[in-house]
């Protein structure tokens, strides 16, 4: 017995309840409307008559004048408001956002056209059903209204207004709950067809997800190629430090300053990249980003086994996006030499060749293997990465007892 009360008067059924009330609110405007396109038809009764054909006439004109008005693409989120808060149906299989493609516009006009006409047949129940319901089960207790007008409505003799009328009144009343939660059932069962997402929303959300993507993985290529060389550098030379502290104070000294600046510098890359995660930010570009131009400072901080020659004498005029990845490549490269062959000398190639800019760094591979990290780096994968989004290529391998890593950016198409 608690199931079936539950479903006709539980907290979901009236919320919907709530919801079929609002859709019949949301109805008047355009059934009044519909009163004028009928008065004429409705012969001397005008307007507003009381006549169920009149009624019924401008219910049929007011419902196609709420679906053309829903065609707006501002009407799917005010409905999906509605539904989300008093449908009873997961808030997570509704779409987001204004109806742009046609399709959305027309499932948005359905919903509402359902709505609406739904719930001006359930407000008008509500109105009318319970005053009259509530008369019948009065009428065992009231003789003034067994000889009203409700006997000759009704036709009936008087044992059966005495003995029926409580239970003839309850059952309207049962009736009204549950045409009212049949109609809220029905619409909660629509709404994720015509209120959850198109195949076009799905596009756009899965376009942004991929573009969200694409921003943490640039902000976490970010974070591992500056904090990554920083903490290298500075290991590394620190540990020089250590060993020459007594026999060569002049290279504690450049040493520690190398290590000031590395610091000093990460810091600032760092609230940069963290700034951006706190705002949420997600343009193409990060403020301060180094390029080629920053390249005599990063080699000199990272120690003095590092040479660097520049083919034809000049760079300039590169691409902004360019000189920025080639500036990371760089670094990298020389984290990871400093990580894998620490103490060997590392050259550093800068040019020009055609419409490409080359990279190549090269150094001797250590006698005996490095120990590999738990789960494998990520720097190499990162430079292949930069190359790639440029339009260009990446390598890192052992040639002829050194390695190698050679990387070529198109300079043609760079974003600027």
């Amino acid at each position: 017995m608690r199931a079936p009360v539950r479903a006709l008067l539980g907290r979901r059924a009236r919320l919907r309840w709530v919801h079929l009330i609002l859709g019949g609110a949301l109805l008047m405007p355009y059934w009044l409307l519909g009163t004028l396109v009928v008065a004429p038809f409705a012969g001397g009764d005008g307007m507003f008559s009381g006549s169920p054909a009149a009624q019924f006439g401008a219910y049929a004109v007011a419902l196609p004048l709420a679906a053309v008005t829903a065609l707006f693409p501002l009407a799917r989120p005010m409905s999906v408001a509605a539904a989300r808060t008093l449908c009873g149906v997961p808030a997570d299989r509704f779409a987001d956002g204004p109806a742009r493609s046609r399709a959305a516009r027309a499932r948005t006009a359905g919903w509402f056209t359902l709505h609406v006409g739904l719930g001006g047949l359930v407000s008008g129940a509500s109105l009318a059903l319970p005053p009259f319901a509530v008369s019948v089960m009065a009428l065992p207790f009231s003789a003034a209204l067994r000889e009203s007008e409700l006997e000759r409505f009704w036709a009936l003799d008087q044992r059966w207004l005495v003995y029926g009328g409580v239970p003839a009144g309850l059952a309207m009343l049962a009736a009204l709950a549950a045409v009212a939660a049949g109609a809220g059932a029905l619409l909660a069962r629509r709404a994720p067809l015509l209120l959850g997402p198109t195949p076009a929303d799905r596009l756009a959300a899965a376009e942004r997800r991929a573009e969200e993507l694409a921003v943490r993985d640039r902000l976490a290529r970010e974070l591992h190629d500056s904090v990554g060389h920083a903490l290298s550098a500075v290991t590394l030379q620190a540990g020089a430090a250590r060993k020459v502290l007594d026999s060569d104070p002049r290279f504690v000294r450049e040493a520690l300053g190398a290590i000031e600046e590395t610091a000093r510098r990460t810091v600032g890359e760092l609230d940069a990249v963290l700034g951006l995660l706190r705002r949420g930010e997600e343009d193409a570009e990060l403020p301060g980003r180094p390029g080629l131009e920053a390249l005599d400072a990063l080699l000199a901080a990272t120690g003095r086994h590092v040479s660097l020659s520049v083919r034809d004498g000049d760079v300039t005029g590169v691409p902004e996006a360019v000189s920025r990845e080639a500036y990371r490549i760089v670094q990298e490269g020389l984290t990871n030499a400093a990580r894998h062959a620490g103490g060997e000398p590392v050259s550093v190639t800068v040019g020009r060749d055609g419409d490409a800019l080359e990279i190549t760094m090269e150094n001797p591979l250590p006698a005996r293997p490095p120990v590999a990290r738990p789960g494998g780096g990520r720097g190499l994968r990162g430079i292949g990465e930069r190359a790639r989004l440029l339009g260009g290529t990446a390598e890192a391998r052992p040639v002829d007892g050194v390695w190698r890593l050679a990387a070529r950016l198109p300079l043609r198409g760079a974003a600027r």
